[in-house]
C-alpha cells in the first residue's frame, strides 16, 4: 500500500504501471497519463475509463449532530441531507473568500468529505466542535478515491459514491452563467467512488477486467476545463469569492441561516458584482507554445488576469481556464504569456462581465420627496 511522503502527499502504486507518466502540481502522486493521453481521454468521455484519484483526501464526520453542525459552519444546506445524496460545500473566511472545498455525501451514520486540503480542513473542523456531538477524522490513510465517467451516485449496499452535481443549479443556489440545459458541463459525467486504500489496485483491475481503460489526469482536466468546472486547487487563490467562478450553482445555499462569510455572499449577490470572472480560453496552438498555470493574460499590453488551468483537449486542442478582471472586455482577443513568446486566445464567457445573477433582487424604487422649500 502507498504511504504519504514527508509533505503528506500520497504516491499511488499505479504509478508503477508500464508507460505511466507522473502528474505534477495539485495532481502529484497519481498518473498524468499511461502513454496514450488522447485514447485515454476518448475512453473517459465515452464512459469506459477509470481514473486513479487516490491523491485526494478524505475526512469523516460522525456523531448525531454532524449534519446540523456542518450546515451551520459551511456554505451549503446540509441539515436535512439524505443518505447517498451528493452535494458540495465551501468553508469561507470571514470576508467570504474560499478556504476549503469539499465533495459531500452521507451514508446515514457518517458524513464523508472528499477534499484537496484534508489535513487543514480536518484541523479546522476539529477546532470548531465546541460542545457539538461530533467526531472529525482525516481518514485518507484508509480510503482512496477512484474516478468514473458515470452519471449516478451510489445506493445502499454499494461502495460510497459521490456524484458531481455540476452544473445543475441546486435548490437555494443561483447562476451567473448559462441555464443548466445549455451549460457545456451537462455533457460531463463524473463521480468518485471510495475504496479501501489497500484495495486500490484491485478495484482498478476489476474495472479493467470489465473492459474499462485506465486513464490519467490529462484526461480528467481536459474534460473539466471543457465543462467550466472550478477546482479549489487551481482556480482558487486568497481573494476568490464563489461568485467569480459561478460556484453559487452547486456549493452555496443563499436562503439558509448565517455562517462564516455569509455577509459577503449575500452582499455581492444582492447589490454588488464579482470583481473578477472565470472564462475559458481557446489557445492558438499553431506555434506549439503552451502557457503555465499562473501565466499573465493581457489585452494588448494591459494585464487583465491569469491562467489557472491549462489542458490539451482531444477535439478542442489547447484550452485553459483563466480568472480575469470584470472590466476585461468579453469580445477582445487576449494574449497569454508563455515561455518563448505569447499566444492568442479567444474567450468563452463563463461569468458575464455585467456580474448579475439570474435571480438578483430588483433595486428598490427611490422614494419620491417633495422639492425643498425656498
Amino acid at each position: 500500500m502507498s504511504a504519504p511522503d514527508d509533505a503528506g502527499r500520497w504516491r499511488s502504486p499505479l504509478l508503477a504501471r508500464s508507460g505511466a507518466v507522473a502528474a505534477s502540481g495539485p495532481d502529484q502522486g497519481v498518473a498524468w497519463h499511461y502513454g496514450d493521453p488522447t485514447g485515454e481521454q476518448r475512453a473517459l468521455e465515452a464512459g469506459g475509463a477509470v481514473v486513479d484519484q487516490s491523491h485526494l483526501g478524505v475526512v469523516s464526520v460522525t456523531g448525531p449532530d454532524r449534519l446540523a453542525w456542518l450546515h451551520a459552519i459551511t456554505s451549503q444546506h446540509l441539515e436535512r441531507l439524505a443518505p447517498h445524496v451528493s452535494t458540495e460545500t465551501l468553508v469561507l473566511s470571514p470576508h467570504g473568500h474560499v478556504e476549503h472545498a469539499a465533495a459531500v455525501v452521507d451514508d446515514g451514520t457518517t458524513t464523508w468529505l472528499i477534499t484537496e486540503t484534508a489535513p487543514a480542513l480536518a484541523a479546522w473542523l476539529d477546532s470548531m466542535r465546541f460542545t457539538r456531538r461530533v467526531e472529525v477524522a482525516d481518514v485518507t490513510a484508509a480510503w482512496a478515491a477512484i474516478g468514473e465517467a458515470v452519471a449516478q451516485g451510489g445506493a445502499d449496499g454499494e461502495p460510497l459514491t459521490w456524484h458531481d452535481p455540476w452544473p445543475t443549479t441546486a435548490p437555494g443556489g443561483t447562476r451567473y452563467g448559462p441555464a443548466d440545459a445549455e451549460h457545456p458541463g451537462q455533457d460531463r459525467a463524473w463521480r468518485l467512488v471510495l475504496v479501501p486504500r489497500g484495495r486500490l489496485a484491485d478495484e482498478v483491475a476489476t474495472r479493467e477486467g470489465a473492459g474499462w481503460r485506465l486513464a490519467g489526469t490529462w484526461a480528467t482536466e481536459a474534460l473539466r476545463v471543457e465543462a467550466w468546472r472550478p477546482r479549489a486547487a487551481t482556480e482558487v487563490d486568497h481573494r476568490t469569492i464563489p461568485h467569480e467562478l459561478d460556484w453559487l450553482r452547486t456549493a452555496v445555499h443563499l436562503d439558509k441561516g448565517c455562517y462564516r462569510g455569509q455577509e459577503t455572499i449575500a452582499r455581492v449577490h444582492n447589490m454588488g458584482r464579482p470583481p473578477r470572472r472565470l472564462t475559458m480560453l481557446h489557445l492558438d496552438g499553431s506555434g506549439h507554445l503552451v502557457p503555465r498555470p499562473g501565466a499573465p493574460v493581457r489585452v494588448e499590453e494591459r494585464e487583465v488576469g491569469h491562467v489557472t488551468t491549462v489542458a490539451r483537449h482531444h477535439v478542442l486542442g489547447p484550452v485553459a481556464l483563466a480568472v480575469l478582471k470584470r472590466s476585461a472586455p468579453t469580445d477582445a482577443e487576449l494574449l497569454v504569456d508563455c515561455d518563448g513568446g505569447a499566444v492568442a486566445a479567444g474567450q468563452e464567457v463563463v461569468v458575464p462581465a455585467e456580474g448579475v445573477s439570474t435571480d438578483r433582487p430588483a433595486p428598490r424604487p427611490r422614494i419620491g420627496l417633495p422639492p425643498p422649500r425656498r
